[in-house]
């Protein structure tokens, strides 16, 4: 968006065509992607089925990998076309109401986290570090690389340390961080560099985080849902925590306080700190474990 590079009425048209080309690769990456064998098989397409998992197989086995034998566990599904939308209804409500509530607080806190602070920065670093609206985007780099760095070299502790432990530790210390960081804004300890480092560290954390929302809220639940329970908490907790944090931040900043952008920043961290808390006491150990035993298919008979 610098004026030197494009001028000002071409530039934002060509990021949103940057965006707009990397939809049409992703739509034709998604071609090199296997269906959910679950899918087929609830669909009654058991052979498709049957020859993808072989297919992925034969190509472990090509590259040397070891896999483990049998026997493995075994369900029994009946075939359906659908889930009645009053099926996902008393899903989500009732048989499933401690996890709703988990994904939702995860969701929504990351939401507010996330927006509020991201989608704000800019507006924090003009205001009240007069840093020139050309040189933004060069703060924005190495907080984009917290955000990178974050899920790539925490992800796979999700899996050896286990999810809930893992879950509550990123939330936890985003939040603290982020009072931590809130607090040395208002006393002007921090000057636009500072803040910068801060906010890369905390995302590197924050960004695991969400992603361990959406991790949750896609396996938790039984396939046949699975894919409409992440569109449901990705809505509601954007709507929570997505639109309310950037404008009560934008509208925080326009005071021109600096206590007053560190309270949204302790809000912030209070929602966090308590997603940690909902993680630690009620969140699923899903690690390690076939997705029909974390949460068994509505599909499954005796």
């Amino acid at each position: 968006l610098d004026p030197a590079l494009l001028p000002a009425d071409m530039g934002w048209r060509a990021a949103f065509a940057v965006g707009a080309a990397l939809s049409v690769v992703i739509f034709f990456l998604r071609a090199w992607l296997p269906e959910s064998p679950r899918w087929l098989v609830t669909h009654g397409r058991a052979r498709e089925a049957e020859a993808i998992v072989a297919d992925i197989e034969a190509r472990l086995v090509r590259r040397g990998h070891v896999l483990a034998g049998g026997p493995h566990p075994r369900i029994r599904l009946r075939m359906r076309s659908h889930t009645p939308l009053a099926e996902v209804i008393s899903t989500l409500l009732s048989a499933q109401r401690q996890r709703t509530l988990v994904g939702l607080s995860l969701m929504a806190a990351q939401a507010f986290f996330y927006n509020a602070i991201f989608f704000t920065y800019a507006l924090v670093l003009t205001d009240f570090y007069g840093v020139p609206a050309d040189r933004v985007g060069w703060f924005i780099l190495p907080f984009a690389a917290g955000n990178f760095l974050g899920p790539v070299l925490l992800g796979r502790f999700f899996d050896t340390l286990g999810r809930r432990p893992m879950i509550a530790f990123t939330y936890a210390a985003s939040g603290l961080l982020l009072a931590a960081t809130g607090y040395l804004f208002a006393a002007q300890q921090l000057s636009a560099q500072g803040l910068t480092l801060a906010w890369s560290v905390i995302f590197f954390f924050a960004s695991a985080a969400a992603s361990s929302a959406y991790l949750t809220v896609s396996e938790t639940f039984p396939l046949e849902i699975r894919a409409l329970a992440i569109a449901f908490f990705y809505a509601v907790g954007t709507g929570i925590g997505g639109v309310v944090g950037p404008w009560l931040m934008g509208a925080l900043i326009e005071t021109g306080s600096r206590g007053s952008v560190f309270a949204g920043y302790a809000l912030g961290a209070v929602l966090m700190l308590a997603a940690a808390g909902v993680a630690a006491r009620w969140g699923v150990a899903a690690e390690r474990k076939p997705l029909e035993q974390v949460a068994r298919p509505l599909a499954a008979t005796d």
